[in-house]
């Protein structure tokens, strides 16, 4: 790293990034909990939920990107081997490539379905203007259902990636991402 380079990430990148992962947990854990409703309506109910956060997810990650641009985030540590930066890339790229298509795509879905996202109230987004076609709808919800599991997995690799490089490298590479403690280059 060199001298005057950043090794931290910006507070408000910081605060997204937590932000999104507690909205990602949670709207995961609704999905289950609907599962499991005893009855259609209220896993109707349960799952307005998991709609209205997937839109709360949406956004976070679109106000995440847009911050990006105007504050570049530090560079990947030098200590880190090579074929970590790149798995780390990866991993990252398609956590968010999954961040951003699966609300779409649920959006698209709940459409398909002639249904609109009701943000807990506050705000309708309406449905998108595509043809009535439950069929499709369904299978796109279980594309939905198995695009969740991998996002799930690549946010267990990029955890476990986290700390293998605090606990074991001792590289302070969790505190990049938290406003304490050293992350070094």
């Amino acid at each position: 790293m060199g001298i005057g380079q950043k090794t931290k990430y910006s507070g408000l990148a910081m605060a997204l990034h937590w932000l999104v992962g507690v909205a990602v947990i949670t709207s995961w854990r609704i999905a289950e909990a609907a599962e499991g409703a005893p009855t259609r309506e209220l896993r109707g109910e349960i799952m307005g939920n998991h709609f209205a956060l997937g839109v709360v997810i949406f956004a976070l990650v679109l106000l995440r990107f847009g911050w990006r641009m105007v504050n570049p985030p530090p560079p990947p540590s030098l200590r880190h081997a090579a074929w970590e930066r790149v798995l780390a890339r990866v991993t990252h790229g398609l956590i968010y490539t999954l961040l951003l298509v699966m609300p779409l795509a649920g959006w698209f879905a709940m459409s398909k379905f002639g249904n609109g996202i009701s943000v807990w109230g506050l705000i309708e987004i309406p449905p998108l203007p595509v043809a009535p076609d439950e069929k499709l709808a369904e299978q796109i919800f279980e594309t939905h259902a198995v695009a969740g599991t991998i996002l799930l997995v690549l946010i267990a690799v990029h955890v476990l990636g986290t700390l293998k490089h605090t606990l074991i490298d001792k590289d302070g590479t969790i505190y990049r991402m938290l406003p304490f403690g050293e992350a070094r280059g």
